[in-house]
């Protein structure tokens, strides 16, 4: 990985879109992963997630068990894909080729494109309202104008950062480490007063289902939403890079903010019903509401930054999903594509969506079944290699990893459909259809105590990764010795 903060480096935007990185451009250690990762997990989101966690109704214990094993769980597999990133020097979704083929892999690609698209759309809308809430306190505004201003500003600084691409998002994610780090500790000091320990375990436990719905919650919001861009920074890597270290650094720097904001926001929120509730409708802008007046701009800087910090991940790894697609323009204007649709995404959501975690819920469980899917077999595709990857054979459908193999796609397909069936969310009414495996498989139907469990989740990650290691060894053994070729 390039050292992004070594003195003398200018600034540029990035040439690379799915090419390989050659060894020339191969630097740095594992080390150097810490600060993309946790730039982009500091957010201040993080301590919403609390309010999210209670609001499955479960106790705080059962809510802290459930955040903490669905954090380090979900970063942990954004750790083992990273791997593959230093194994193949190209973008995640150009080394899942071996695993489904050339053009066999533009469908987990679309899916990880509007995954990808989706979560900057949300980043950027809750940035916006953020800033629109903290002007309204102020009494400077906090209408349209206010949030058609802060919508231009924060589409621009993500824009910006994803089209100029590897260089300047290792620096900006330096900067938006320590300065929100520094503010976040500021706001944790200024509220802490607001929590009631005796509030906070008065509050009553709830069933296994309920945990277990928390826990999935938690590892879709937090790591699984990113494995599909794992190896995008890992790719940057020498070759000799410890594994372990990707692993490590990269779990390490997902995880450690959201743990801490987590505990806070669950202290937090099952201290105060009214904060609780609120969250649910504004999940930053709440937090304002028990700030002194004094502190609100540095509240806002801390949550655009934190915001914006995991936009700009997105909209970079949203481009190069777009690319492997299969379109055929420079990476640059496929994220500058990506940040029109970003905008246009959150201008529905600050403007006429009425109910935001519905839908925000809705969104993250049913894309994260197929992207669990993607993972499983993504994890046990890699697991049964012993070699490195063949990378030219990566962009050749004719080479070892074939063109359209319907083993994997079959697979994904099955997994996703048995997923989608364990998974509901009646407050997005576009999702109504899910949960037809219920009742079938005794599991109380669509109103029953599974029906939020979102067990289609850890379906279709354990379908896909048992399944590819069941039928694909083979087929992975094969690409690995191939026949001699003729001359």
């Amino acid at each position: 990985m390039a050292d992004a903060r070594a003195p003398g480096r200018q600034l540029r935007v990035e040439t690379h879109g799915l090419d390989v990185i050659g060894d020339a451009d191969r630097k740095g250690t594992p080390r150097t992963l810490f600060w993309p990762w946790f730039g982009a997990n500091v957010s201040v989101l993080g301590i919403s997630y609390g309010a999210f966690a209670l609001g499955f109704g479960i106790s705080f214990r059962q809510a802290l068990a459930a955040g903490v094993l669905g954090i380090l769980a979900s970063f942990l597999l954004c750790g083992l894909v990273a791997v593959a990133g230093k194994r193949g020097s190209a973008p995640t979704m150009v080394l899942s080729r071996a695993a489904y083929g050339v053009r066999g892999n533009r469908l987990p690609s679309v899916v990880s494109w509007v995954l990808t698209v989706g979560w900057e759309t949300v980043l950027v809308a809750l940035a916006t309202m953020a800033t629109a809430t903290v002007f309204a306190r102020l009494g400077r505004g906090g209408g349209t104008g206010t949030e058609v201003a802060a919508l231009i500003a924060v589409c621009v600084l993500t824009v910006v950062g994803g089209v100029a691409g590897f260089d300047l998002i290792m620096r900006l994610q330096t900067v938006i480490t320590v300065v929100t780090g520094v503010l976040t500790v500021g706001y944790v000091v200024l509220v802490a007063g607001h929590i009631h320990w005796a509030t906070v375990r008065a509050i009553p436990s709830g069933s296994a289902q309920q945990f277990i719905g928390a826990l999935v919650f938690v590892m879709t919001g937090f790591g699984l939403g990113w494995v599909n861009a794992a190896a995008d920074y890992s790719r940057y890597l020498p070759r000799a890079s410890s594994s372990r270290g990707v692993v490590g650094w990269t779990a390490v720097g997902g995880s450690v903010a959201p743990l801490l904001l987590l505990v806070f926001g669950l202290l937090l929120a099952g201290s105060s019903a009214p904060l609780d509730k609120a969250i649910a409708a504004d999940p930053i802008g709440a937090l304002t509401t028990i700030l002194p007046t004094w502190f609100l701009i540095p509240f806002a800087v801390v949550a655009v930054l934190g915001l914006v910090g995991g936009a700009v991940l997105d909209i970079y790894s949203s481009g190069l999903a777009l690319l492997s697609a299969g379109l055929p323009v420079p990476r640059y204007l496929a994220a500058l594509a990506d940040g029109v649709l970003m905008t246009a995404g959150a201008v529905y959501i600050v403007f006429f969506a009425d109910d935001f975690l519905g839908e925000f819920t809705g969104f993250l469980t049913t894309l994260g079944v197929p992207i669990a899917a993607w993972c499983g077999i993504m994890l046990a595709d890699l697991a049964l290699r012993r070699r490195d990857y063949d990378e030219a054979d990566l962009y050749r459908p004719a080479g070892r990893y074939g063109d359209v193999p319907l083993l994997p796609l079959l697979l994904t397909l099955a997994a996703t459909a048995f997923g989608w069936g364990l998974v509901t969310n009646t407050a997005a009414s576009w999702l109504t259809w899910q949960g037809y495996l219920l009742a079938p498989l005794g599991l109380g139907g669509r109103s029953g105590a599974w029906a939020y469990a979102n067990l289609g989740v850890l379906a279709a990650l354990a379908l896909g990764f048992l399944g590819t290691v069941a039928l694909g060894r083979a087929r992975v053994r094969s690409q690995e010795n191939p026949p001699a070729r003729t001359p």
